[in-house]
């Protein structure tokens, strides 16, 4: 029995990943960033890692403020509407141009905040909401030799917090919703910029000065920045079947498999990160980095970060992620692909275009590493929604990555 049996027997591995991820929600109750239910998956799967043959596991708390990821949502709009209301009070105090300067300010603030926060997950509010505690559970099975090159698969096993507008109208809806809200901005940073300037002060507009109509026109996207206020639903923590227990026991079924096939690696040290909080900006990864990066660089060290694995025709291989701006491995894409080339699984090579996975944060951190997700980055009604629960889920689509990442350790089991 060996690697071969393993994948013959995908669907029995898919079928134990669905069991135990409707255990987890049904058992230990939600588990948004920082709370009692992701401890308590962390420490259970902690203990299933224990169990199917890892000989070091370790759960590792460490301090974060999760709501701060979403929470710059509230200071950046509370800023644009002051901006709002201030190109209206200086238009009433006779374009006073002291007013226009601050607007001008509290937008630029506004945008700082958000790209840095949201866009690049930078920690920039984080130490103006509540601190919290959340945990990283690292497994390592040895080989039975000389360590030669070692591999982790990863999940979160954190979910998030419902996303209004995706659960109300869908993808398209969200995404209708959040553009015109950003095009909103840019269009009341162009009217200050252009009440700057003498030809437009003086000029008549159709009814109204043209610099008082200008403002008016920003009224049409008002309703668009108030609704920013309830992008979010953090009192609504979504149960993350896919999102992401389903990665998460990607890399336990492996090590399950290993163990009940009896299946010993001579030279290649296999392991499994669970990240905390991941919804909350990557903030597990980039501790685990801070605790770990430097000891897993003695030799060639492969992270593969499994996402939201519920699609099987977009499963993918992601070479960019963070919004495109951090590139994944080739080694680690390279492997994966032709795994599942030679298994003929669909397989694309892709990219993180809106939002991130954990490879993100590994790869900052020095390490080697890429996301593997299976969803349509064109938002689908279970993403960060209630619809991602165990009950829609996809056991084809968990055993097809199941092979796929079994054959990926057997061909860098091999060196190649």
């Amino acid at each position: 029995m060996g690697f071969n049996t393993i994948k013959e027997k995908k669907a029995e591995s898919a079928k134990f990943m669905t069991q135990e991820i409707t255990n987890i929600i049904k058992t230990f109750g939600k588990r948004a960033p920082g709370s009692e239910g992701e401890k308590k998956a962390c420490y259970y799967m902690a203990e299933q890692l224990k169990e199917f043959g890892c000989d070091d596991v370790k759960v590792e708390p460490f301090t974060l403020h999760p709501k701060s990821f979403y929470g710059w949502i509230y200071i950046s709009v509370t800023l644009l509407l002051a901006a709002f209301g201030l190109y209206f009070l200086g238009a009433y105090l006779d374009h006073a141009i002291w007013a226009k300067a601050v607007a001008l300010g509290f937008i630029v603030l506004a945008m700082a905040l958000m790209v840095g926060q949201f866009i690049m997950y930078r920690q920039v509010v984080d130490k103006l909401f509540p601190k919290e505690t959340s945990y990283n559970v690292t497994a390592i099975k040895k080989p039975t030799g000389e360590i030669k090159r070692r591999i982790f698969f990863n999940g979160h096993p954190d979910a998030a917090s419902e996303w209004t507008f995706n659960y109300l109208f869908g993808g398209v809806g969200f995404a209708i919703h959040f553009l015109t809200s950003m095009v909103g901005m840019g269009y009341l940073i162009a009217v200050l910029i252009a009440a700057f300037f003498p030809a437009v002060q003086q000029a008549q507009g159709i009814n109204l000065p043209l610099i008082t109509e200008l403002g008016l026109g920003s009224l049409f996207f008002l309703p668009f920045w108030l609704g920013l206020f309830i992008l979010w639903n953090e009192k609504k923590v979504v149960d993350g079947a896919n999102d992401n227990l389903s990665g998460c026991y990607m890399g336990i079924a492996v090590m399950k498999a290993l163990k009940d096939n009896n299946v010993e690696l001579e030279n290649t040290e296999v392991g499994v990160i669970l990240s905390g909080s991941e919804e909350a900006g990557l903030r597990g990864a980039k501790a685990w980095c801070k605790a770990h990066a430097d000891e897993y660089k003695d030799v060639e060290t492969l992270i593969y970060a499994f996402d939201t694995i519920r699609e099987s025709k977009f499963l993918s291989v992601n070479v960019k992620d963070l919004n495109s701006s951090v590139k994944a491995d080739p080694h680690a894409c390279e492997l994966f692909k032709n795994a599942a080339d030679k298994l003929g699984i669909t397989c694309s090579l892709g990219t993180v275009p809106l939002g991130s996975t954990d490879a993100a944060a590994f790869v900052q951190g020095g390490l080697k590493s890429v996301g593997i997700t299976a969803m349509d980055h064109n938002l689908k009604d279970y993403y960060h929604t209630r619809r991602d629960s165990f009950d829609n889920m996809d056991e084809e689509c968990l055993a097809d990555c199941f092979a796929v990442t079994v054959q990926t350790l057997e061909d860098f089991d091999k060196g190649l």
